[in-house]
């Protein structure tokens, strides 16, 4: 067996769900660096600046590890196939962010897998991220064939639909490259079609800036500085959106036995806004302190409950009653 083969057989084993594996190439690098600048040039990634800080770094891996040749994707399904609860008073959590914090759960196994390779390759260099570093994950996880970035610009898989979280490991080491996905996502348009707020402005294209996930997770400004528009279009989502994943036809017969640590919290399955808009520093720490929930920090998640709370009220409020006309 060949070290990349005992490499991925040694992932699986470690729990991860899908591994694929890519070279790293110039031309590969230079065409994520170009997607990159167009796209910062339309300024989409609003407020996000570490995007926009040295573009050819976050698109060359070879600048983050030096020698780098080739990059192991990882992914683990987060699909326990349970489902959020709605109605009146609930607001709503993006779903990876159900169970413990993915960062963790991933890096974790990352570590394992890193010492392992380090065992068999002793003079090989890694170095894994988890969402973390300036790699451009989603592109070089459809290389390594894991699956192909949706017109959501999200990665799907044919068999975990949408709902992987990723890693890699960067390495020196010069291992065999598996075929890159194909797009399969051909004429369907459900995903844009989906989104509350028009952000996706063309396939594989996202404006951030109108974007229910940055809004709510990565927006630091106040509820006020958000358009009355977006505001609106918010609806109940206080953490991330999963409107453009729900409606990806490959979701309805993804797998559905994610790891135990995704196993959904009462807290983030069935959120309830009263008791959130109540939450202090101490009582914030205490429910999310291992939840992705965290990255909002608790004034962001305070001003998301408040604009939920302010739809659902408008949702109930009724026309006023016209008086009857005087004209005779």
């Amino acid at each position: 067996m060949s070290l990349s083969e005992t490499i991925k057989r040694e992932a699986r084993s470690l729990g991860f769900d899908a591994v694929g594996i890519t070279r790293v190439s110039r031309a590969s690098s230079a065409t994520l660096l170009d997607r990159l600048q167009d796209w910062l040039a339309r300024q989409y990634h609003g407020t996000m600046g570490w995007l926009a800080r040295d573009p050819s770094r976050r698109s060359d891996p070879t600048t983050v590890l030096a020698g780098c040749r080739s990059i192991l994707s990882l992914g683990m399904s987060y699909n326990t196939g349970h489902r959020a609860t709605e109605g009146p008073g609930y607001g709503r959590i993006a779903r990876y962010a159900w169970g413990k914090d993915y960062h963790r759960i991933l890096g974790d196994r990352l570590k394992q897998l890193e010492a392992r390779i380090k065992a068999w390759a002793p003079d090989a260099i890694t170095r894994a991220y988890v969402d973390t570093g300036p790699i451009m994950e989603k592109a070089w996880a459809q290389q390594a064939g894991l699956g192909w970035v949706g017109k959501h610009s999200n990665l799907v898989s044919a068999e975990h639909g949408s709902w992987l979280v990723l890693g890699e490991i960067l390495t020196t080491l010069e291992l065999d490259q598996d075929e890159p996905a194909t797009d399969l996502c051909g004429s369907c348009t459900l995903c844009v079609q989906a989104c509350p707020t028009g952000a996706i402005i063309e396939p594989y294209i996202v404006d951030a800036r109108r974007c229910i996930s940055y809004l709510t997770i990565e927006y630091r400004g106040t509820g006020d500085t958000i358009p009355n528009e977006l505001r609106s279009q918010m609806g109940n989502r206080i953490f991330g959106c999963d409107d453009c994943l729900d409606v990806c036809p490959f979701n309805l017969w993804a797998h559905t036995d994610a790891a135990a640590a995704f196993s959904p919290a009462s807290v983030t399955l069935a959120p309830r806004l009263i008791d959130l808009a109540g939450l202090t520093d101490t009582s914030f720490v205490e429910q999310f302190s291992d939840s992705p929930v965290r990255r909002a920090k608790r004034d962001g998640l305070l001003r998301n409950v408040a604009i939920a709370r302010e739809n659902e009220a408008s949702q109930h409020r009724k026309p006023p009653i016209p008086l009857p006309s005087l004209a005779k």
